[in-house]
């Protein structure tokens, strides 16, 4: 149900140097600063001074990133939330520097983790009006970054575990990657001796998304794959969508009912993704929380103690569950399962999430969408994969970094035919957060080697 939105402030502003962060939903949302002006401020005044040169700096002319189809609204942005032409919108935080040496106000959710409000920010004249549709609170300080940071303090989380040193499967290989994969780039660690702390397999080992547990034609034992990992001193992770469900998969055909339903009795729509359409499990449901926890504690008990979860605005989109909770507080119960069922020394990556219903449940957090071998996204829309994107919003988020997790910026790629990999690399290292390798090893050249080992072992491990 949406509320009306109520004005909170009318704010002066000097137009041609003020600047507005929007904070998007999830992890893919695009979140970051933008100039209501027509040319930008210098990226001095935004960027932490690691970060400065490494692009995000404010976009030009108030023209905000948005969804360029009706699919990217769901998948990465927040679904029935539309924001008007010329308007700036955050989902439960948005900041603005006035531009005239006053301090910068931030106005934030005032229960985060259970109601998030659209807060919009219309520019007329000389003047921003604010309003939002829940309740918030303001804050001021004295720049962007500083006054989320200080919001993020504020909270009062205990500081996050140090993030291992993690290589991925999945830029190299994507969905077609297989058992043997693993065990070259295993074997590749410890010929070219990388600093490796853990070999994460992803997307690609299952048969169907929801059908975790039985295993594509491409891979033959998932517990065997954890044992030579471990036995070579390195520990195993994996990837999971949990709230994802393919409609052709076996849990959908033996078990409809563990499936969120749409207001008319069909199946909710959890957007469009691997060429089909995608539904949304109910961990409401008792026995689809126990499938739930059965997953994650057999992989568990297989020996993988690193799990990132992925796809996870699924669990919050709006529908009809088996219970009457309500979207964000079966999100938070979901995760609860999943942490509860892999133990808590298990390390817990969430991506695609809802950015602040998550707030206390994850080790880290994918903080931008997708990184990609090139630079620009498709159709300029920066929810979707490529380089300038996952910049722009990994910039944008820096602030939560070791406040509310560990940032995870994406995966470095440092083999050869990866566009502009050197301005990558330099981005993954100067945000601090977890690093983690995705190249097959052997392609890598000599200065691919040299940075996936420097970077991998300047982690504090």
């Amino acid at each position: 149900m949406h509320h009306p939105f109520t004005p909170l402030a009318s704010v002066p502003v000097d137009p041609s140097e003020a600047r507005v962060h929007e904070e998007g939903w999830q992890s893919w949302s695009p979140s970051g600063a933008y100039a209501l002006g027509d040319k930008p401020p210098p990226s001095s005044r935004l960027l932490p001074q690691c970060l400065k040169g490494l692009g995000g700096t404010p976009r030009a002319g108030g023209r905000p990133h948005r969804p360029t189809n009706d699919n990217w609204a769901t998948v990465c942005y927040r679904p029935g939330h539309t924001v008007p032409d010329g308007t700036f919108q955050g989902e439960g935080l948005l900041a603005l520097d006035p531009g005239d040496g006053s301090p910068v106000r931030l106005w934030a959710a005032a229960d985060p983790l259970h109601t998030v409000p659209s807060i919009r920010l219309e520019v007329r004249g000389d003047r921003a009006e604010v309003s939002a549709d829940g309740p918030v609170r303001e804050l001021t300080g004295g720049d962007i970054q500083s006054v989320l940071a200080d919001w993020a303090d504020g909270l009062g989380l205990a500081a996050p575990r140090p993030a291992p040193t993690v290589w991925c499967s999945w830029y190299e290989y994507f969905t077609a990657v297989t058992e043997d994969d693993i065990h070259e780039n295993l074997r590749a660690m410890d010929t070219l001796d990388l600093p490796i702390d853990v070999v994460q397999i992803d997307d690609g080992y299952q048969s169907a998304l929801g059908d975790w547990l039985t295993l594509s034609g491409r891979f033959r034992s998932r517990a065997g794959i954890a044992d030579a990992i471990r036995a070579r001193g390195r520990r195993a992770g994996i990837w999971t969508a949990p709230f994802l469900v393919d409609p052709a998969s076996d849990l959908a055909a033996e078990h409809p009912e563990w499936l969120v339903k749409d207001a008319a009795g069909g199946f909710a729509h959890a957007g469009r993704n691997w060429s089909h359409d995608l539904c949304v499990l109910d961990t409401t449901h008792p026995d689809a929380a126990a499938y739930l926890a059965d997953v994650f504690r057999t992989l568990r008990a297989e020996g993988y103690d690193y799990f990132k979860v992925d796809f996870l605005y699924a669990g919050a989109l709006d529908g009809v569950r088996h219970s009457s909770d309500d979207a964000l507080a079966a999100y938070r119960a979901g995760i609860g399962v999943i942490r509860e069922a892999i133990g808590p020394d298990a390390y817990l990556l969430g991506c695609g999430a809802p950015i602040l219903p998550s707030i206390g449940l994850f080790d880290a957090m994918r903080v931008s969408p997708d990184t990609a071998p090139h630079r620009r996204p498709e159709a300029d829309d920066y929810s979707q994969p490529g380089q300038d994107p996952a910049e722009f919003t990994g910039v944008g988020r820096q602030w939560q970094h070791g406040r509310l997790w560990v940032n995870d910026p994406d995966c470095l790629m440092a083999r050869p035919a990866v566009e502009t990999r050197e301005r990558w690399a330099a981005h993954v290292e100067a945000t601090g957060g977890l690093m983690a390798s995705s190249d097959r090893l052997l392609s890598l050249d000599e200065w691919g080697v040299t940075t996936t080992r420097r970077l991998l072992g300047g982690v504090a491990r």
